[in-house]
């Protein structure tokens, strides 16, 4: 299926497009090819004054912050290069977009995101982002279930498993939302939002 439409006040969500994820190999898009589509969306989100949330993971030094939780793999202490969470050139430094610093999975759990999209009257979010089964699929299912409409720039995300972006992308999202690529969404944003 693909998307079918954008509400009048739609927003573009990014996910954890920052240098140090987007600097680990992804597949089956490359991420300069992901960061080089969410550009291409923002731009054209900014030009019909939509917002655009650039959402980055971050922790703190002593990750008193991180998820307490048990896991069989666990990041839990690593150390990070410093500017490992800065958002790429590419989607910075534009003014009025909303920057959300998460510390889970989801850009909706623990942050000010539903907060701010409510008070702009958004109804819908176009996700993209970096890592498909991981970031973008969590805010994808939370945003499902605080009644968003969601849409999904399948070829403006990708992940470390090719599996696993497929199965996101084939099983679980036709259940949250819309998808289509950045071309066909630009396209439909171009025919409803002039």
């Amino acid at each position: 299926m693909s998307v079918s439409t954008l509400d009048p006040r739609t927003a573009l969500v990014v996910i954890d497009l920052q240098r140090g994820i987007v600097s680990m190999p992804t597949q089956p898009h490359a991420a300069a090819d992901v960061v080089a589509r969410t550009a291409e969306l923002a731009d054209a989100f900014r030009a019909r004054d939509l917002p655009v949330v650039l959402v980055r993971v971050s922790f703190a030094p002593d990750w008193a912050d991180a998820v307490p939780g048990r896991t069989e793999t666990q990041a839990r202490g690593l150390a990070f290069p410093e500017g490992w969470d800065v958002i790429v050139d590419e989607l910075s430094g534009h003014p009025g977009a909303i920057h959300v610093t998460k510390h889970n999975w989801s850009a909706l759990h623990g942050t000010d995101l539903d907060v701010q999209l409510r008070r702009r009257g958004i109804t819908q979010i176009v996700l993209t982002g970096i890592s498909t089964s991981i970031g973008v699929e969590s805010t994808a299912r939370d945003a499902y279930a605080h009644g968003y409409h969601v849409t999904l720039a399948t070829d403006a995300m990708s992940d470390s498993d090719p599996e696993a972006h497929a199965g996101s992308v084939d099983r679980i999202f036709p259940r949250l939302g819309e998808s289509g690529t950045t071309a066909e969404i630009l396209e439909l944003l171009a025919k409803t939002h002039a």
